[in-house]
């Protein structure tokens, strides 16, 4: 299996990175928390510009078409730079649910060009991950109920805010009542796509993951270079280097499990329901342990309001349990491994 990216997928990478870090510095995000939706239009903008939300839209809804491969490598820069996970959720998430409805569906046909102009806030809710993203000012919402899909407007439900610990999220429970006017999908048909949902919305946060860790190791490097005692830098000092060092590995180790997660969804891989659990797994470790040793690095202070450091640890703390906690995962790996006949050893496994 070939873990590389195209050229075309780097040079688009670059070209969203390049983006990010000139609109989406910390001080910029911090302004954006505060006003009432905690959102930016102007932003938002910017972002559709970048052919963000078109990236998997097909061609003949006037998208991208591309695929998860495609997108992997864009989540990652989106959780580096500390973009909102709702925008995965819809442009990738959501997106990905309507692409598999019945060829033609009408859901699909009204949301997706819509999505491309950027002019769609589409929340996903499922019962391992309740909690809608931008329930309130979304424009639709797609819901699970017994694995049918189910699409309503937010005026149709009952929203209530769930404070997180990440400002950046705007959660919502949501009570409905489902009925035949809402179901765009049944169970028999519904059932396969909402597995598939449930492993791009992990994919989408093991790839956010493995780019805040590397933020937060960067931002631990940085603060080592500058920070001195007894008149050297304490990146100088062996245990310091020992606490980077361990976060490093565990970034480089998690990085190709999280690439073939992407390319077993993309492909269809009979064992794409392992290769995602151990993506989040493997991503969760990476980011968790990076928040942890960059902030021993800081001390204290890494955690006041006024260190970038703190708004990238209460991400990562957030999206550790996003679309399965790590029970959940651990679970799934254990149920395929521990299955009579199941394939394992090193070519099979992991």
């Amino acid at each position: 299996m070939d873990f590389s990216f195209s050229q075309q997928q780097a040079e688009f990478r670059d070209a969203v990175r390049r983006f990010l870090v000139v609109e989406a510095a910390p001080e910029q995000l911090r302004e954006y928390w505060e006003t009432p939706n905690g959102r930016s239009e102007e932003m938002r903008g910017k972002i559709t510009g970048q052919g963000i939300t078109a990236l998997s839209v097909p061609e003949t809804y006037g998208g991208l078409g591309q695929d998860d491969v495609d997108w992997v490598r864009i989540l990652e820069e989106a959780g580096y730079h500390g973009i909102p996970d709702s925008l995965a959720d819809a442009a990738y998430v959501a997106v990905g649910l309507l692409n598999a409805l019945p060829e033609g569906h009408p859901l699909a046909a009204e949301w997706l060009p819509r999505m491309v102009e950027g002019q769609a806030r589409i929340a996903v809710g499922h019962p391992v991950n309740p909690l809608l993203h931008d329930g309130e000012i979304a424009d639709h919402l797609l819901l699970w109920h017994e694995d049918a899909i189910h699409a309503l407007a937010p005026s149709q439900a009952a929203l209530t805010l769930n404070a997180s610990i990440d400002q950046s999220r705007r959660l919502y429970g949501v009570q409905w009542q489902p009925d035949a006017n809402s179901e765009v999908c049944d169970a028999a048909t519904g059932a396969a796509i909402w597995r598939e949902c449930l492993n791009r919305g992990a994919l989408a946060t093991a790839a956010q993951l493995l780019g805040l860790a590397r933020c937060m190791l960067d931002l631990g490097v940085d603060y080592a270079a500058q920070r001195k005692q007894f008149g050297k830098p304490i990146g100088s000092f062996q245990a310091v280097k020992h606490h980077l060092a361990d976060v490093a590995v565990k970034i480089e180790f998690a990085a190709p499990v999280v690439h073939r997660a992407a390319w077993s969804l993309a492909n269809g891989h009979p064992r794409v329901d392992v290769h995602v659990s151990h993506a989040k797994l493997a991503a969760s470790e990476a980011a968790l342990a990076a928040a942890r040793k960059s902030l021993q690095v800081h001390g204290a202070m890494g955690y006041t309001w006024e260190a970038d450091l703190q708004m990238f640890m209460k991400r990562a703390w957030a999206l550790e349990a996003y679309w399965g906690d790590r029970g959940f995962h651990k679970q799934r790996i254990a149920t395929a491994v521990l299955a009579d006949g199941a394939p394992l050893g090193p070519g099979n496994t992991f």
